[in-house]
């Protein structure tokens, strides 16, 4: 499975991050620790804030370890709030339209995880993305068609009712009858102000996910901690990490409903944000 790396904080380089440490991404993708794939090369991408709203990227199919313009970009580049990601292809082209992260407007999506007999779903899947938001579909990932449906179901004024109200169509597709497909979603998104993660599965166990929180507002969260210290904090299973500008990280409970039954009520998750 993929490898990825969110960073929202003070302004700073990638390198840091991204490429100098231990266990860094470029190690990952060579080797992960807590990854059923044995490497990540099936591309690699880099998504960032800068002066304009929306978000800059840099895609390349060929494998982080051996393209030396990653090592300059993660050295000069600077950002307060940044994605980086290797891939491990499940099912679909090494192409640079596939590489995460994706992005539309001001948001940017990456995620680590899949949707089980793609093949099979993939047209009812790309049927709940709105006509405006179709345009931008430029790969064939389930990753991208997910996220776009995500934007289509509200992203903008309601990240976690919007993510919830897709995850559960989703779960009614891989359920189907007497289908019990799996589901993974370990993903993360931003708007260049606020992160959100999720660690999510259905039918399966969720992916890793950890996020270390530091002063001024700084959080990195990672598929896999890239060094040894000891305050990496683990997002439990079907949670989400919420860690808007100006507050502190929380986690809060990402739950859905076996059945497949689509929530009638997605805000459900902001009255579980407001009690905590």
């Amino acid at each position: 499975m993929c490898r990825w790396i969110a960073y929202r904080g003070e302004t700073t380089s990638f390198e840091p991050y991204v490429t100098e440490p231990e266990h860094s991404l470029i190690a990952q993708s060579i080797r992960s620790l807590q990854s059923t794939a044995g490497s990540n090369g099936d591309g690699f991408g880099l998504g960032w804030y800068g002066e304009h709203p929306e978000p800059g990227l840099y895609r390349e199919t060929r494998p982080a370890w051996s393209d030396e313009n990653l090592r300059y970009l993660c050295r000069h580049l600077r950002s307060h709030l940044f994605f980086a990601h290797v891939r491990a292809a499940t099912g679909t082209a090494v192409t640079r339209q596939n590489c995460h992260p994706f992005a539309c407007g001001q948001w940017m999506f990456m995620h680590n995880g899949f949707v089980g007999s793609w093949n099979r779903l993939r047209r009812k899947v790309e049927a709940l993305i709105p006509d405006a938001y179709y345009p931008s579909r430029l790969g064939t990932t389930d990753s991208e068609a997910v996220f776009l449906a995500m934007m289509g179901a509200g992203l903008d004024s309601d990240p976690l009712g919007a993510t919830q109200a897709l995850l559960q169509s989703l779960v009614g597709l891989v359920n189907e009858g007497e289908l019990r497909e799996r589901l993974r979603f370990t993903s993360a998104i931003a708007n260049g102000r606020d992160l959100y993660a999720f660690r999510v599965a259905v039918n399966d166990a969720a992916n890793t996910l950890y996020y270390r929180e530091a002063g001024g507002g700084q959080v990195v969260v990672v598929s896999e901690p890239f060094d040894k210290e000891t305050d990496w904090t683990e997002v439990p299973p079907n949670h989400a990490l919420v860690a808007r500008a100006s507050e502190k990280v929380r986690i809060v409970p990402f739950d859905l409903a076996i059945s497949g039954e689509v929530d009638a009520e997605p805000a459900r998750v902001k009255r579980i944000i407001a009690r905590r």
